[in-house]
């Protein structure tokens, strides 16, 4: 830059009583060069830098862009004057195991930090870190992919195809496609705990004990306080959303959010988890109990020798799994009897799940664990039998997937695959809508679309849409801006 050049920056915010919105966008120019710094207020941003051919082409779209943000309702501000986002990063602790045996841990992935977000499919396994990395590897324990996300991975929750990562900047981000996309933008106000959707309906769960339910245009539905605080979790099926927090389990109505049943639990909840007819909760007071989600009665407990941070059950809850403080797993039968435990021997698992006779975990020492959980198995390892851990290593060219912030990161094509679906942003109400222009589905049902991505009129190419239950399309595979 010139010595003398004028700089001028406007700086804008976006903040809503009800935490609707809590934004800022800021314009700086400087000679031909106009600077866009835009984000969730507290944080550095996102940052575009255009040249233009001169000065007053650059002082004009600087002013057009102002004058847009205007529009919308940002109005001037002081950088630094209002409060950002309140983040609680979950501060554990892991003692050595007191079990006897250790587990049978077929592999391990080092992923750097503390991972809290699991989810394995039948395909793929996936676990998320504080430090904002997400993984992918297959059941071997091979590496096939690797996002970076700009926060911390409070979990990762599957709903039918689609793969969301709840994350401490507010956002949720679908990872579904090539390039992840913020699906959900949550109220700054809103302290995340956990979250967990379902039919494109998010429900957050939050450090005041709240429970916060945004539809699938990212437009607040309703919000319930429930009798405790501390809710860690959060899990939604058709008939309630489950919400646990220090006071115990609530069950409201997804619909308006009735409450249908409260139960007090033995210690404050931890962690949860849901099957057909019941959920369990894990519990700081050294259990996991399960209550029936038709009436909340505690149909089973399950005991352990430390507090739960985590749990899981095989289909149907034939088998219950806990981890403890104190980096140990267990495993039980239906009824409560406890049928062994052991050590983790990498920490104590925050979060877990099982799938064919496997029990995978994530650690407070930042691991995937693959432990083989089959009875055979398990009486080698208390007879002192385990197989050699194998360490998984990263792919050193492996790349990292940065989310999409605007449409001009979209890959565009001009012409339309054969069998992908066309879909077009449109003006309603003052509200960007996104609606299917493809012959062959309703053309008054709303898509699930990213709004990060959205520009009046402009249209998309995505690889599928399928209908959900209220009345909308999702969006599945990945999103093309079309020519």
């Amino acid at each position: 830059m010139p010595a003398g050049a004028t700089v001028t920056t406007t700086y804008l915010e976006l903040s809503q009583d009800d935490g609707s919105a809590h934004k800022f966008y800021e314009v700086t120019v400087a000679e031909r060069v106009v600077t866009v710094r835009y984000g969730r207020i507290g944080a550095a941003g996102q940052t575009q830098t255009t040249t233009f051919p001169t000065r007053e082409k650059a002082a004009a779209a600087a002013a057009k862009k102002i004058a847009e943000k205007s529009r919308k309702g940002y109005a001037p501000a002081v950088p630094g004057q209002r409060a950002p986002r309140a983040v609680t990063r979950r501060q554990v602790s892991s003692a050595p195991s007191t079990a006897r045996a250790a587990a049978p841990v077929l592999w391990r992935f080092r992923t750097g930090s503390a991972a809290f977000g699991i989810h394995v499919d039948e395909d793929r396994c996936w676990v998320g870190n504080q430090a904002g990395d997400v993984y992918t590897l297959d059941h071997d324990g091979a590496v096939l992919a690797r996002f970076g996300l700009p926060d911390g991975v409070k979990c990762l929750v599957a709903d039918d195809f689609w793969i969301y990562a709840g994350c401490d900047d507010g956002k949720v981000y679908d990872l579904s496609g090539k390039l992840p996309f913020a699906a959900y933008d949550i109220a700054a106000d809103v302290d995340i705990f956990w979250l967990d959707i379902h039919e494109g309906v998010l429900n957050v769960a939050d450090r005041s004990g709240g429970l916060t339910v945004i539809d699938h245009e990212d437009e607040h539905q309703w919000a319930r306080r429930s009798q405790g605080e501390h809710a860690w979790m959060i899990r939604a099926d058709d008939f309630a959303a489950y919400h646990g927090h220090s006071g115990g389990v609530t069950a409201y109505r997804p619909d308006g959010g009735g409450q249908l049943w409260h139960t007090p639990t033995r210690g404050g909840v931890l962690f949860g988890w849901q099957e057909a007819d019941a959920v369990y909760a894990g519990t700081a007071h050294r259990v996991v109990q399960r209550l029936s989600k038709g009436t909340g009665a505690i149909e089973a407990t399950f005991v352990c020798d430390g507090a739960v941070y985590s749990c899981a059950a095989s289909p149907g809850g034939r088998f219950v799994f806990a981890a403890d403080a104190a980096s140990s797993v267990y495993c039980f039968d239906r009824d409560g009897t406890r049928l062994w435990k052991l050590g983790t021997g990498g920490g104590s698992a925050l979060s877990m799940q099982y799938r064919d006779e496997r029990l995978y975990l994530v650690t407070t020492d930042g691991s995937l664990v693959c432990v083989d959980a089959s009875e055979a198995a398990v009486t080698a390892a208390q007879q002192g039998s385990v197989p050699v851990a194998r360490d998984v290593k990263l792919a050193a060219a492996l790349p990292t997937r940065a989310p999409a912030t605007a449409a001009g990161a979209l890959a565009a094509v001009g012409q339309v695959p054969a069998g992908s679906v066309v879909v077009e942003c449109v003006q309603e109400g003052g509200r960007l809508r996104v609606q299917v222009t493809t012959d062959g589905y309703d053309p008054s049902w709303n898509v699930q679309f990213p709004r990060a991505i959205r520009e009046p009129g402009a249209r998309y190419v995505v690889d599928a849409v399928h209908a959900a239950s209220g009345g909308f399309y999702r969006v599945r595979g990945d999103i093309r801006r079309l020519l």
